[in-house]
């Protein structure tokens, strides 16, 4: 889907149509979404507020209505099940859809794109922009390409030209450290990394260097999975600088805590019962404590109150915090809490 969280707010409130607008808390977290008209000031999602709003001082701000987002998300899902039952939902706003039992008998995979798109924008008055292609990695490449309102489409024969000429750091499973240190060793473009060795990239890069090595090559094996059991929901992130003060890590737990629970929102009808801290410290010594309740942890604040818990039993720390990190695990459906208002960094 399109900007989907400012789309469904400016499809509801016509006085926000055609103005740049922000999902999010105005004083605190960052832009969970931004409407086209803010993007060209420089706003993006994952943005801290205050930055966004040095950008575009007219920016309009709105609280997120998880509700409404979650109602859209299953009509869009129930026009997705009547072309195929292979649907493998990756957030409210975007899935992947494998087409090769095709219920309508349409026969062209490009075709079903069309019609679902234009069912879309005609049951929700939203637009989706599809990637159509012969693997998930190359979909989900696609599906970016032509945004907003856009199709585009990545034939077997045109696969390894598309990758070669695109920057790794927007390959699926390359992350910004990753692409950072294909940088260091010279690899910015797809071309790049298929210059590469398999022994050369499992000396830098181990377990993954067959993946790296299959993607440069626009080979992916993964398939389309209806129905993924999640087993946690969790963030983290690494600092530039090393931590040692309580309050600036019970901070960053906080900001972390927020971007916890706005993926839950996302996922909808989702709780959990462990909540999990993970630390790493400067010299890559990693440390983990959990605790489990024996009910639903009820909220963000206590999900950030265990979490907080669970790190003063590490303190004084004996090294500067690199990272970290918490996650919720032991998940169930149907009792989520009600998503914060305030939303934070996606990491």
């Amino acid at each position: 889907m399109d900007a989907f969280f400012a789309s469904v707010e400016q499809r509801d409130n016509p006085e926000l149509r055609g103005k740049p607008l922000a999902v999010g808390g105005m004083h605190r977290g960052v832009v969970a979404a931004a409407s086209y008209e803010a993007r060209p000031f420089g706003v993006r999602s994952a943005m801290p507020s205050v930055t966004a709003l040095r950008k575009c001082p007219d920016l309009i701000f709105v609280k997120p209505r998880f509700d409404a987002y979650r109602e859209v998300s299953n009509q869009i899902r129930a026009i997705f099940h009547d072309y195929t039952p292979h649907v493998e939902p990756l957030s409210l706003d975007e899935a992947y859809l494998d087409v090769t039992e095709d219920l309508k008998g349409i026969g062209i995979a490009t075709d079903i794109a069309r019609e679902i798109r234009a069912r879309i924008k005609a049951e929700t008055g939203l637009t989706a922009s599809a990637g159509v292609s012969y693997n998930k990695f190359l979909a989900k490449l696609a599906s970016d390409q032509n945004k907003p309102d856009g199709l585009c489409v990545i034939t077997p024969a045109k696969g390894p030209a598309f990758v070669a000429s695109l920057p790794v750091s927007r390959f699926h499973g390359v992350g910004p450290r990753t692409a950072e240190k294909m940088a260091r060793l010279g690899i910015v473009t797809g071309a790049d990394l298929r210059d590469c060795s398999r022994e050369f990239l499992a000396q830098h890069f181990g377990s993954s260097a067959d993946y790296y090595y299959d993607l440069a090559r626009a080979v992916c094996h993964r398939q389309v999975k209806a129905n993924r059991e999640r087993k946690s929901i969790g963030a983290e992130d690494t600092f530039f600088s090393d931590l040692t003060d309580e309050i600036a890590m019970i901070a960053e737990l906080d900001r972390i805590s927020q971007t916890v629970w706005r993926r839950i929102g996302e996922k909808g009808g989702i709780s959990g019962r462990t909540v999990t801290l993970k630390v790493k410290y400067q010299d890559f010594r990693i440390v983990t404590r959990a605790r489990s309740l024996d009910r639903a942890v009820s909220g963000r604040e206590e999900f950030l109150e265990i979490g907080s818990a669970l790190l003063r039993t590490l303190l004084p720390v004996p090294k500067g915090v690199r990272l970290l990190g918490l996650t919720l695990s032991n998940l169930g459906e149907n009792a989520a809490p009600a998503p914060e208002r305030e939303l934070a960094l996606p990491l």
